[in-house]
């Protein structure tokens, strides 16, 4: 007789790097997957390496209550859409339709990405709309852990990019010196998977940041060890911001938002323990690994 199949995990955001993290780490567990993608062509991959593929749009409660439906628990992210001008509408509706459909599928824990700073009220730009996301999911009755990521290394990927080709590395964090939590996305989408795979009821807030903080000047040292050549810090004046992401494709509430949360890291008012309801997670992987892959990519 044969035994019947577990129950899934559910991932979300597979095409992003967290998303892609978690799942993997899941199957080299030796876990069923079940990927929630938009497209079918974003499944094949995942398809390809033993897991169920769910077609679901993130502001659809059809289809995503479907892809949520008999799991174990589920990872869930809100993708931040940075050209539109309702970029913080649009994300309290993927919130909204989300929360819906996790208690309308009955789903057993939800794991989900947010970020440092989001137990601020205001003056978090961007973070804002992982605090939405928070207070969706809180208010929908499923358990949730709500999984606080500090400043993503790969966030550094176009200044690196800069660097590689000028010697110079641009940053948009000052003073160069101080250094503030980081984490690679890697260590978010693993910790996302063993937070699936734990029992627990109620309500998590758990920060994540790497094994040490940086500064701008730990990244242009990493950069200038892998190429064998100085590289120098420029910090860019709030008054350049405009023009150096003049072809990010940010609509203006996005560059609004990049401003405030910004300077909010550049300043006391985003604070990785801020909160005294979360518990720390130390993520493994150092600066040095990630900024060395960008710089040789």
């Amino acid at each position: 007789m044969t035994a019947a199949p577990s129950l899934p995990y559910a991932v979300s955001g597979v095409t992003g790097r967290t998303g892609a993290a978690a799942a993997d780490a899941l199957l080299r567990a030796g876990q069923f997957v079940r990927v929630v993608v938009r497209d079918p062509a974003q499944g094949r991959h995942w398809a390809e390496r033993g897991a169920e593929v769910a077609i679901a749009d993130l502001t659809d409660l059809v289809s995503l209550t479907r892809a949520l439906s008999g799991v174990r628990s589920a990872y869930v992210v809100s993708p931040q859409q940075y050209g539109r001008d309702d970029l913080f509408e649009h994300a309290d509706l993927i919130a909204a339709t989300t929360a819906r459909a996790a208690a309308a599928a009955r789903v057993p824990r939800l794991v989900a990405l947010s970020s440092v700073g989001a137990d601020r009220e205001n003056g978090t730009g961007w973070i804002g709309m992982n605090r939405m996301f928070e207070q969706r999911l809180g208010e929908s009755g499923v358990p949730a852990a709500f999984l606080r990521a500090a400043y993503f290394m790969e966030n550094w990927m176009p200044m690196v990019g800069q660097a590689v080709r000028s010697g110079t590395l641009p940053t948009f964090l000052a003073p160069p010196q101080r250094a503030i939590p980081m984490v690679a996305t890697a260590d978010v989408g693993n910790a996302a998977a063993a937070l699936l795979q734990e029992a627990w009821t109620g309500h998590r807030i758990v920060t994540l940041a790497g094994p040490a903080d940086y500064a701008p000047n730990d990244v242009a040292a990493s950069v200038a060890a892998t190429l064998g050549k100085p590289v120098d810090v420029v910090v860019l004046p709030d008054a350049r911001w405009p023009d150096a992401l003049a072809d990010a494709g940010f609509s203006p509430a996005a560059l609004a938002g990049f401003t405030e949360m910004t300077r909010g890291l550049n300043g006391p008012h985003i604070d990785i323990g801020s909160d005294p309801a979360a518990v720390e997670w130390a993520g493994t992987t150092p600066l040095q690994h990630v900024i060395a892959g960008l710089a040789t990519r």
